[in-house]
């Protein structure tokens, strides 16, 4: 591959990641339908955990866990779990994705909401709203430092073609490296992350809600109390 692996550092990362989804604002209590006890709620949960295999150890009240289990799955286990095609992957294995600010994350998720998803379908007109949520999720691992070879390499940073970096996903998934750090291609300033292992991911929590919003001039982000965050062009 043009000798990129020659001469590939590593970097130790120990810190939390931005993990950018698509997402209702106001959840739904998993069981309130069933009954108006809390103490049957709890019943209902410990039924369902006893069918399910753990993966991970939780020291939070029983009542609290699938709520606990369902941000895991969200924020972390779902990419390994429904593989699709992006960046580093050609569908062939799972790649979870973060960025290394907020900012970084809402510039690459706004990209493939529009240019991947409404525009395609002909959706990108005026008004077209989506709801997303942030999550902070821990990652330790000595990952691959692609940001000095994407400047010699810039396919590594092709807005549009893949192929190069399925490549280099392709590889780095089959020889066990737990990921890698890269260039953001749609935050020039930003970093983003390419996870192959789960296991180097821990400790999700929601940091933020935004909706993004299509307007005359641009993808219009707003936090939570609808006060404007930042705004893109398209």
């Amino acid at each position: 591959m043009d000798q990129l692996f020659d001469g590939l550092t590593l970097i130790d990362v120990h810190k939390d990641l931005a993990r950018n989804i698509a997402s209702l604002i106001i959840s739904e209590n998993l069981f309130d339908d069933l009954s108006d006890s809390p103490k049957d709620w709890e019943t209902a949960i410990q039924v369902e955990l006893d069918g399910k295999p753990k993966v991970y150890n939780s020291f939070s009240p029983i009542l609290h866990r699938p709520f606990e289990e369902s941000h895991w799955d969200n924020a972390i286990q779902y990419p390994f779990n429904h593989w699709t095609k992006s960046r580093f992957s050609n569908g062939s294995h799972g790649v979870w994705y973060g960025a290394d600010t907020i900012q970084t994350s809402i510039y690459e998720s706004a990209h493939h909401w529009y240019y991947g998803l409404l525009k395609d379908a002909g959706f990108d007109k005026v008004g077209m709203i989506a709801q997303r949520r942030v999550y902070l999720v821990h990652c330790d691992a000595a990952l691959i430092n692609l940001k000095e070879k994407a400047l010699s390499h810039p396919q590594i940073t092709d807005p549009n073609d893949y192929n190069y970096c399925q490549s280099i996903g392709a590889r780095l998934n089959y020889e066990g490296h737990p990921g890698l750090l890269s260039r953001s291609v749609r935050n020039t300033i930003g970093e983003t992350y390419a996870i192959f292992r789960a296991q180097v991911l821990s400790t999700p929590r929601i940091f933020a809600y935004f909706t993004y919003e299509l307007s005359n001039k641009g993808i219009e982000v707003l936090d939570s109390n609808k006060k404007e965050f930042l705004t893109i062009n398209y």
